[in-house]
């Protein structure tokens, strides 16, 4: 019996590392996006972490036409991070579970 908790305890430990593994590779993983009309360009990696924002000139005169760019866009690419980011976090979970009857959630 020992046996097959210490084999679980492995591959829980196994499943671990491989989603540290990915978040580090995450961190490389870029995200674009851009305003409709491309005024505003943004990059962020696949952890939401914002890496640029440029932003046309024609902006720089309307606050809150910047602000309501800004919302939408960065908006978009976090949501195309966020799923790319669960994407792969449940992929590199999902690898390393072992089967544990009733813990079938990453299936």
């Amino acid at each position: 019996m020992f046996g097959d908790i210490s084999g679980m305890m492995g591959k829980l430990k196994d499943a671990q590392q491989k989603v540290e593994v990915t978040k580090k590779r995450l961190d490389t993983v870029l995200v674009d996006e851009n305003s409709t009309d491309n005024k505003i360009k943004v990059t962020l990696t696949a952890n939401r972490q914002i890496k640029t924002i440029s932003i046309d000139e024609s902006l720089l005169n309307d606050a809150e036409e910047l602000e309501d760019y800004l919302i939408l866009t960065l908006n978009k690419a976090i949501n195309k991070a966020t799923q790319i980011n669960e994407n792969e976090m449940a992929i590199a979970a999902k690898a390393g579970m072992p089967n544990i009857p009733g813990m079938d959630m990453f299936k």
